[in-house]
C-alpha cells in the first residue's frame, strides 16, 4: 500500500510536469472526503421527500445534488418534468435553502439519461447557456455537475465550464459525472476524452463524481478506483467514487452495504486526500430505505473516518 502511494505520487508529479496548473484551487473546491448525495426522486408516489433529515442528523453530508435539469427544444427548462420555478417545488427549495445555512452546498445537476441539453449547449450556446444561468442564479446554487450521457465537443464542454466560472466565480463548483471508465481511457458516454478535457481545465473542475455501477465501473473492491488513480491523470482528491444506493436504483453495479463500506474504507486509508463518495440516489438509500434515507450518508461518513 505504501508503494502505491508512492508511485502514485511520483506518478502524479511527472503529470503536473507535463501540464502547468493554476497555484491554488479555490477553497470551495478543497479536498477532503467529501459526502454527496444525488436528489433526484424529489417525490415519492406522490410524496415529497424532503432531504433535511441529512441535516436534522449528523451525516456528515457536504454536497447534495438536486436534479435533473433538462434544456428543452421548445426553449423551456425544467426540473425532471416540472418547471423549477413551479410552486411544487416551493417546500423543496426552502429546504434546500436550509441546508446551505448548515454549510450544505447545493448544485444543480444537468442532463443524465435524457439527452439533448448538452447537443443543445454544444450547437446553441447562446440560446440555451443563459436559461441555465438564470436557474442557477435564481435558486442560489452553489454549483453544477455536468452528466454528459451524449455526445458533445471537447471545445463545447470547455465553454460552458470557462463561462460558468466567468459568471459565478472560481469558487463556484463545476463538476462531471462520468462513467468511471471514462477516467482511466476506457469506455464513455460523453464525446469528448476526459483525459484532454482535465489536462484543460484542471483547476476548473472542482472534482469528478464518477459513476461506478451500471457496467462502467465497479466498487466491490478498491481496484476500480485504483485504476483510475494509477492512469496518471487525475488526482484521488478530485475522483469522488459514485455508487448506488439502493439494488432498484440502476440495472446493475449495486453493491451489498458491508462490502461498500469496505471499500470506501479501504480507500480511505489508501489515499489520505481520497475524494470521497456519492450515492445515487437519495430517496431509498440503504441501510435506512424509505423510513431513513439519510442513514446512507452517515454510514459512508463513518466509513472513511476510520
Amino acid at each position: 500500500m505504501r508503494l502505491r502511494k508512492l508511485l502514485t505520487a511520483l506518478t502524479l508529479s511527472a503529470v503536473g510536469l507535463a501540464m502547468p496548473l493554476a497555484a491554488a484551487a479555490p477553497a470551495s473546491a478543497a479536498t477532503g472526503k467529501r459526502v454527496v448525495v444525488y436528489y433526484q426522486t424529489q417525490f415519492d408516489n406522490g410524496r415529497y421527500v424532503s432531504p433535511r433529515a441529512l441535516t436534522d442528523h449528523a451525516t456528515g453530508v457536504t454536497d447534495v445534488i438536486a436534479g435533473a435539469l433538462h434544456l428543452n427544444d421548445d426553449g423551456s427548462v425544467t426540473l425532471n418534468d416540472t418547471s423549477p420555478d413551479d410552486p411544487e417545488f416551493d417546500q423543496m427549495w426552502s429546504d434546500l435553502s436550509a441546508m446551505q445555512d448548515q454549510g450544505v452546498r447545493v448544485l444543480g445537476m444537468v442532463g443524465g439519461a435524457a439527452v439533448g441539453s448538452f447537443q443543445r449547449l454544444d450547437t446553441d450556446f447562446g440560446t440555451y447557456y443563459p436559461k441555465l444561468k438564470n436557474v442557477i442564479s435564481t435558486h442560489h446554487l452553489d454549483g453544477i455537475d455536468l452528466d454528459v450521457e451524449e455526445q458533445m465537443s471537447l471545445p463545447g464542454v470547455e465553454r460552458v465550464i470557462d463561462q460558468l466560472h466567468s459568471d459565478f466565480g472560481a469558487g463556484f463548483l463545476v463538476t462531471l459525472a462520468p462513467v468511471a471508465t471514462a477516467l482511466n481511457g476506457g469506455g464513455n458516454l460523453s464525446g469528448f476524452g476526459y483525459d484532454a478535457l482535465y489536462r484543460d481545465r484542471a483547476d476548473a473542475i472542482s472534482w469528478f463524481n464518477a459513476q461506478f455501477y451500471c457496467g462502467w465501473g465497479s466498487l466491490q473492491d478498491t481496484g476500480g478506483y485504483e485504476g483510475i488513480i494509477d492512469h496518471g491523470v487525475v488526482p484521488p482528491s478530485k475522483v469522488v467514487a459514485g455508487t448506488l444506493t439502493n439494488a432498484a436504483n440502476c440495472g446493475s453495479g449495486y453493491v451489498p452495504m458491508d462490502t461498500l463500506k469496505s471499500t470506501v474504507a479501504g480507500l480511505s486509508d489508501e489515499y489520505p486526500d481520497f475524494g470521497g463518495v456519492a450515492g445515487w440516489e437519495y430517496f431509498n438509500s440503504d441501510p435506512g430505505g424509505t423510513a431513513a434515507p439519510w442513514e446512507w450518508a452517515a454510514t459512508m461518513s463513518a466509513a472513511m473516518a476510520g
